[in-house]
């Protein structure tokens, strides 16, 4: 019992060692899984080989590949199959179909194996071990499309070469067990057929309903969300054994189809299944590499002759090169991708689980070279994996399809000041690749042609499913310090863990919550946060690059903003530096740095004359072709104005009628100014009133006189405006703002024929504090349409204030999507401004805003 506990505990222990010692110092696992099976049985004797030889063994190895095998279809979507294009096609069928061929050549001719064994030889060596193959492509990263193809081949022939190698072995089976020594060759392969065709069906069928009954129970919700992966495991081992006893070896096919019914129906998700998989599966590719090689015995080695080791040169040089290439006839890929293509074809754990159970089954057929299979196909294991691990990087850069100093931003997060970020740094010439979990995020990405992918950066598959071509550093920007810290540990995977950054984490007391390495390098200097930087850049600051000199150094550079900068990358050369530690990075003249500038310092009456742009671009206006009687009018404004204040309708009314009563309310060329302050605000709000006919102002049945006339005067406008009563320096600019206005002489005109809103508006905007655009296909405003207003890159104090589309008119905000005809009233600094019209030349002032 003891020696029975102890072999259980060396296997997981050593499996699951091997594979952290492997993913610690980034090497092949097969390699070490390997070793340490072959040093643990006939080396040591940890594992007694002959304690290995039982059906025991036999049992737990087939019912392991089934659950592989069952993963691998899991992972085969048809749809993805399909968009990957003609190359993967070819070589999930072409490319199987010749290396069976030519490795069933070489097995007979080369190492002597009788034709029986070295079709079936053939057949299992067709899996080039997605295992293998994924972790390769995560290392070297190779560019376009190459990568993908690699991926899918790789993850896709799994289940095609165990099937096919499943057929072989029905095939073989039946053909020897042909009754009657007589019996004709026609009619023992017409046996074959007939059972091939049972175990075809009998492995649909079974799969079909196994997949249907999971399906059913997962639907109908009579699952807990805790036992969905066990009872999904459950219905898989079920299946795979009563596919087995109706049908011997039909278990593997069956498993595989479920897996690919499961991975392609739309009934219910299947995401935990997968998960669950996954862990499940590295336990068994641990367990079964160490049992594996631990059934070997030193005498095995003396089939590794000179002929094994031709046998796996002829499949690295000869037979995987002339698959690619038959493969790829008529595709776009070019020669470069073909040679890398056939330098990347390393055997797994299939093919080594394969060759162990089918040995087995063929040891009573030929039991004297059937002892052959096991350390010769473990012999293509071990060379092709330790060949194509150690050459398949320097043959990526020597084919320019992969970059040895990749300089590529892959940034998590594609929130506004993010994609801000990697617009800069797309047009210094770095790749970058922006990705989130947030539809709209990514959308407004791709929008800006900024390249994007909606990814769950905390799944398995991301590393798989993203294009790190080119890629050499990874940013975690979201505003999850949790959800940063591991996406920085999951994609230490690829990166080297000095090019894992992220944003600093909030702390109450300071210190950094997790310890240096479960976490990415601190970015920035190490002391910003997402916070931080969201909140300067909502406040008006800019992420810009400045290129330094002998005179505008980065010193004079913090100088001139008086140290209130951030330093986000230095550009040196060709070279990408992210700014981590503080201290660790000093700009040189010559670099180019991007930072982050604090929101810009602007004069007082700039901030004043922008505040009163957007007062007038928000007010209310009322356009009446005939006024009711003033103080009807002031009832109706009153209710208005309620609307978006926090006072009464009532008291509104009340304090404007006080202000006309008592003189309070300037009434001049036409236009009376009705203004009160109360204390519930803290911003003013306006309303603007047009009577096309014109209209006297009346209180208490008296007309009220103009001052400067002393007579009453016919008015066409009239302002409303109600500040806050603790600003009152606020008030009395605003109403010299307005005043400056209404004593223009041409204001009249240009009020009483202003064409709709917008024009009236514009009759009391400053002309170099606002423009006005209509968005037109046929010139340099089309650049707009379809785009949100958080795109449109506008100079840091400008904004969209105001848009009228048809008969409505409304305030936008970031994720507003423009429109062709759109009416656009922009405001900010005079500067900003000025930049714009130079932007838009064929922009004209209305007939309400012409220059004055």
């Amino acid at each position: 019992m003891e020696s029975i506990v102890l072999g259980i505990v060396a296997v997981l222990v050593l499996g699951v060692g091997a594979q952290w010692l492997a993913w610690r110092f980034r090497l092949p696992s097969i390699l070490l899984l390997l070793i340490f099976g072959f040093l643990a049985g006939p080396v040591t004797g940890l594992l007694p080989p002959e304690a290995l030889q039982g059906d025991w063994v036999f049992a737990f190895v087939s019912l392991s590949i089934g659950i592989i095998l069952f993963e691998g279809g899991l992972n085969l979507r048809l749809s993805e199959l399909r968009e990957v294009g003609k190359a993967v096609r070819n070589l999930i069928t072409v490319g199987v179909l010749v290396t069976w061929v030519l490795a069933g050549l070489a097995a007979y001719h080369i190492v002597g194996l009788n034709p029986s064994l070295s079709v079936l030889v053939g057949a299992i060596l067709t899996v080039t071990g997605p295992t293998v193959v994924i972790p390769l492509l995560r290392h070297v990263r190779p560019s376009g499309r190459v990568g993908a193809v690699a991926k899918w081949e790789g993850i896709t022939i799994d289940p095609v070469g165990a099937i096919l190698a499943v057929l072989v072995l029905e095939t073989i089976l039946l053909l020897e067990a042909a009754p009657g020594a007589g019996e004709s060759l026609s009619e023992a392969i017409w046996h074959a057929v007939e059972g091939l065709l049972l175990t075809i069906t009998i492995s649909v069928g079974i799969s079909v309903l196994g997949a249907a009954l999971l399906i059913l129970l997962l639907y109908r919700r009579l699952i807990p969300d805790y036992l969905q992966s066990p009872i999904a495991l459950m219905i898989v081992v079920a299946t795979f054994a009563l596919s087995n006893v109706l049908q011997e070896e039909s278990g593997l096919l069956e498993v595989t189809l479920l897996g690919i019914i499961l991975a392609n129906q739309r009934y219910v998700p299947v995401r935990r299944i997968t998960e669950f998989k996954e862990d499940l599966q590295v336990l068994l590719i641990s367990s079964l590499f160490i049992v594996l090689s631990a059934r070997l015995d030193i005498e095995s080695l003396r089939f590794i002759e000179e002929e094994a080791l031709l046998f796996l040169a002829a499949l690295v040089l000869v037979v995987r090169p002339v698959a690619v290439w038959i493969s790829t006839l008529g595709t776009n890929l070019n020669w470069r991708e073909k040679v890398f293509l056939s330098w990347l074809a390393p055997r797994g754990i299939v093919a080594a689980a394969v060759a162990s159970l089918f040995a087995f089954r063929m040891e009573t057929v030929y039991p004297g070279q059937a002892q052959t299979i096991v350390p010769l196909v473990f012999l293509v294991i071990v060379g092709t994996v330790a060949l194509y691990g150690l050459t398949i990087a320097p043959l990526a850069r020597f084919l320019k399809l992969a970059d040895p100093n990749p300089q590529g931003v892959l940034i998590l997060g594609a929130h506004l000041w993010a994609r801000r970020l990697a617009t800069i740094l797309r047009d210094l010439g770095f790749k970058v690749l922006l990705i989130d979990s947030n539809a709209d995020n990514i959308a407004r990405a791709r929008r800006a042609r900024l390249p994007a992918a909606r990814v769950n950066a905390l799944s398995e598959e991301v590393l798989d499913e993203l294009d790190l071509s080119g890629i050499g550093y990874f940013l975690a920007l979201t505003p999850n310090d949790e959800v940063n810290a591991l996406a920085a540990l999951h994609f230490a995977e690829v990166f080297d863990s000095t090019s894992v950054f992220q944003l600093a984490m909030r702390s109450e007391d300071g210190e950094q919550d997790l310890p240096a390495h479960l976490r990415g390098r601190p970015l920035f200097g190490g002391k910003v946060t997402y916070a931080t930087l969201t909140e300067r850049f909502n406040q008006g600051g800019e992420i810009r690059m400045v290129e330094l000199s002998e005179k505008m150094t980065y010193e004079a550079l913090l100088e001139e903003y008086e140290g209130d900068l951030i330093l986000l990358f230095v550009v040196r050369g060709n070279e990408l530096l992210v700014h981590a530690e503080e201290g660790q990075l000093t700009p040189q003249p010559g670099d180019k740095v991007v930072v982050f500038l604090p929101p810009r310092a602007r004069e007082k009456e700039e901030v004043e004359a922008v505040s009163f742009e957007q007062l007038v671009t928000r007010a209310f206006v009322r356009d009446l072709d005939r006024c009711a009687p003033f103080e009807e009018l002031v009832e109706d404004v009153s209710a208005l104005l309620a609307q978006r204040l926090p006072v009464t309708a009532a008291r509104l009314s009340r304090g404007f009628l006080d202000g006309a009563r008592y003189g309070l309310m300037p009434i001049t060329h036409g236009v009376a100014l009705a203004h009160l302050r109360v204390p519930e605000i803290e911003e003013p709000e306006l309303l603007l009133v047009r009577c096309r006919e014109g209209v006297q102002i009346t209180v208490d049945g008296e007309a009220v006189e103009a001052p400067a006339s002393g007579q009453p005067e016919t008015v066409y406008a009239i302002l409303f405006l109600v500040s806050p009563e603790e600003n009152p320096g606020k008030h009395l600019r605003t109403l010299a703002y307005l005043a400056s206005r209404i004593d223009e002489p041409d204001f009249l005109e240009r009020w009483r024929n202003a064409a709709d809103e917008l024009e009236l508006k514009a009759t009391l905007l400053d002309p170099e504090h606002f423009l006005m655009l209509t968005l037109r296909a046929d010139d340099e405003t089309a650049a707009w349409i379809g785009h949100d207003v958080d795109e449109l890159e506008l100079p840091p104090s400008c904004q969209v204030a105001l848009v009228q589309r048809q008969q409505k008119r409304f305030v936008p905000g970031p994720y507003t999507q423009l429109q062709e005809g759109d009416r656009l009233i922009l405001i900010g600094e005079a500067s900003a401004i000025r930049s714009l019209r130079q932007r838009f030349p064929s922009a004209r002032p209305t007939s309400a805003s012409v220059e004055r």
